[in-house]
């Protein structure tokens, strides 16, 4: 399956901003890409590109005051399969955990699992350690909070949210994590594209999407709390401890965005146009 994937940011800066971009898709995927996912910037301003802690692409700009463009376009070939189920994924003891998970079993700015320690193992203490007891946590997630645009709050922890039951998908993602770590399991916050594809019509406008990596069985799986179902035309871009880390901009200034557009389309075969 050929997907077009791309975006397009418009902002308005009064004075010349620093500004950090997380917008290149995932390394995990760049072999999948027909064309590199150039960040394009309008007017044109130098770009330095680093990796940051989590091996994430990022690239630091300074943005001129005045009106800026931010996109790219590209095609990227993704399984035409949903995402993977591994109903006999095994919970890894602590002690038999790899170095690098530890840090994703520990509260983080919006995953604060050490507030909800107590009540994780209240609701999920007698299910089936593995993959069983993720999937119980997405299934309570998913029931418990109302998604609406109109509740985005970027200040909201997990915590929060499961007391106001309400939210967007980082949301969704936060509270997740936050139960699987107090439960012990190392869990890590995603962002990235995520297409319609096999929903019912007509589709909403197209938005990034915030999932997450339990780590189960000795590898990573995908869990999606906000739709609780497998999806096909899943992108990774970044992943972190939650979404602090992988913000798809991060701006040092009073900034307006003014447009916010994300496509995530089936492309068909090689040639084909975006509608």
């Amino acid at each position: 399956m050929r997907l077009r994937i791309g975006y397009e940011l418009r902002y308005q800066f009064p004075q010349p901003t620093p500004v950090i971009l997380m917008l290149n898709v995932h390394d995990s995927r760049v072999c999948d890409l027909e064309k590199p996912d150039d960040i394009v910037i309008e007017p044109p301003v130098p770009i330095s590109r680093y990796r940051d802690v989590f091996a994430n692409q990022c690239s630091r700009i300074l943005a001129p005051a005045g009106a800026m463009r931010i996109s790219t376009d590209t095609v990227v070939r993704n399984p035409e399969l949903p995402d993977l189920v591994a109903a006999d994924a095994t919970q890894v003891s602590i002690q038999d955990l790899p170095d690098d998970t530890l840090v994703f079993l520990i509260a983080s700015r919006f995953c604060d699992s050490d507030r909800l320690l107590d009540l994780a193992w209240t609701l999920f203490g007698r299910s089936c350690p593995g993959w069983a007891r993720v999937q119980a946590v997405c299934d309570f997630v998913h029931a418990h909070i109302a998604f609406g645009y109109e509740h985005a709050r970027v200040t909201r922890s997990a915590s929060e949210a499961y007391q106001e039951r309400r939210g967007v998908c980082r949301d969704y993602a936060h509270l997740a994590i936050a139960f699987c770590r107090a439960l012990n399991i190392p869990a890590r916050y995603c962002t990235g594209y995520l297409s319609d594809i096999g929903t019912p019509r007509p589709y909403p406008p197209g938005d990034f999407a915030a999932w997450f990596e339990a780590y189960l069985g000795g590898q990573w799986h995908m869990f999606d709390p906000r739709n609780n179902v497998p999806r096909i035309g899943r992108v990774l871009l970044a992943r972190g401890r939650d979404a602090a880390d992988v913000a798809i901009t991060t701006t040092f200034g009073p900034n307006t965005l003014e447009a916010f557009r994300v496509w995530t389309d089936e492309a068909g075969e090689a040639g084909g146009a975006r509608p």
